[in-house]
């Protein structure tokens, strides 16, 4: 079992959790495989996958900027570091690997 590729991903700061959509090179284009993962592991397997995010505005501007439309900001992750530690985290632990879902 190898990932292909990921579709999406989302690392909630409060909850300090990885949610994340891939597929396996053995699943066909119109499945995805789901997962939520502690942050608290990937480090724990010597990964930090978390990128430098370069704010071009300082917390005033962004308030006047984005007004009452500003969400959570993403945290951008390394995404070839992060399909490193998914194979090498469900080869250590295959029972961990989601089931495959239609989409």
């Amino acid at each position: 079992m190898e990932i292909k590729e990921i579709i999406s991903y989302y690392l909630n700061s409060d909850t300090n959790i990885i949610e994340v959509s891939f597929r396996t090179i053995e699943d066909e284009e119109d499945v995805l495989r789901n997962d939520t993962i502690n942050y608290d592991i990937v480090e724990e397997y010597g990964f930090d996958l978390v990128t430098e995010s370069f704010d071009f505005f300082n917390e005033e501007d962004d308030d006047d900027f984005m007004g009452d439309f500003y969400e959570e900001e993403k945290i951008e992750l390394d995404e070839d570091e992060l399909l490193v530690f998914l194979n090498e985290y469900y080869t250590v632990n295959p029972h961990e690997l989601p089931k495959s879902e239609f989409y």
